[in-house]
């Protein structure tokens, strides 16, 4: 529903969200890229929310906002606005010298009303609100040195043999940007410094084990073109892209889970699937293999020690 004055109004479960300018470009279009308006986001995240939401809820937000498009200005958000509407969940979480009040997106009606912010991607907390101190996920950024894919295929192959190994469940997602992430769900029990040790001593162990081709140097002068196991984002108040949220690229593409198999299509790669087909790809379940209960780290650390990890 439009009124004259250009705000479409859009309902969300309970509630009724205004979005303003809907006709908006935010994503320009040119060569092989299609144009996005805001009302093109909206209708995305509708779409996609029931699929999207569960990654989100009881996580505090950083959000990546383009008010002007993907070619303006870009700011990342930490602390809610006053403005937003008392609807919206808020949780206050310790920071040097202070506090954040992150914004926690819990339904349909807050998604839409972050997009009509033109947040366009939303990175989340790898800690629930309700227990900021202990990570219920643990990520692995395979990031490439250039735009090389093959080497981001070859490397989660390696990767998810290892965690095999270690008796840890994993799903695989497209960054929408030049990687992928390996997300391993954890029970909750670790704090952020124990997670971040094992994957630190996991990401150790492959890179000894495939010196030309993997590293966990931190510093890109000494990577020598090897790919970088990056696990810097197991951390408190370090963020992860959510997956089925839009990336600021040409195209609007997404960051989509996918099931390990599709790991071997020709076409794939860490943009290839965009606001226009990654509801499909939602529908499909493809973390439906993934156990719901995430696992303790003790057994598999044990298993890691004797790999002499």
């Amino acid at each position: 529903m439009s009124d004259g004055d250009g705000t479409r109004r859009v309902r969300a479960g309970r509630r009724t969200v205004e979005v303003h300018r809907p006709d908006k470009v935010l994503f320009p279009g040119g060569g092989d890229a299609k144009e996005y308006t805001k009302g093109d986001l909206v209708d995305y995240h509708r779409a996609v929310a029931p699929f999207m939401l569960p990654h989100l809820r009881g996580r505090p937000l950083m959000l990546e906002r383009h008010p002007d498009g993907i070619d303006g200005p870009t700011f990342m958000q930490k602390n809610t606005p006053d403005h937003y509407p008392d609807w919206i969940r808020r949780v206050e979480v310790a920071k040097e010298g202070g506090t954040v009040r992150h914004t926690v997106c819990d339904d349909t009606a807050t998604l839409l009303y972050l997009v009509d912010q033109a947040s366009i991607t939303l990175h989340r907390w790898l800690s629930r609100a309700d227990a900021v101190d202990h990570p219920d996920r643990l990520v692995f950024d395979l990031d490439p040195a250039g735009d090389d894919f093959e080497a981001v295929r070859r490397a989660a192959r390696l990767l998810g043999e290892l965690l095999d190994e270690l008796e840890l469940p994993s799903a695989l997602m497209t960054t929408g940007s030049r990687g992928l992430h390996v997300i391993v769900p954890l029970n909750g029990r670790h704090d952020f410094d124990d997670v971040r040790a094992f994957a630190r001593d996991v990401a150790d162990t492959l890179a000894r084990a495939h010196p030309d081709r993997l590293t966990t140097a931190a510093r890109k002068k000494e990577r020598g073109g090897r790919l970088y196991l990056d696990i810097q984002r197991n951390a408190y108040a370090q963020t992860a892209v959510v997956p089925y949220t839009v990336r600021p690229r040409p195209g609007a593409p997404v960051a989509t889970p996918l099931t390990w198999d599709q790991l071997d299509d020709p076409e794939l790669h860490a943009r290839r699937w965009t606001v226009a087909d990654a509801v499909e790809q939602a529908r499909t379940n493809p973390w439906s293999g993934v156990p719901g209960r995430g696992r303790a780290l003790g057994p598999a650390r044990r298993r890691l020690n004797a790999l002499g990890g």
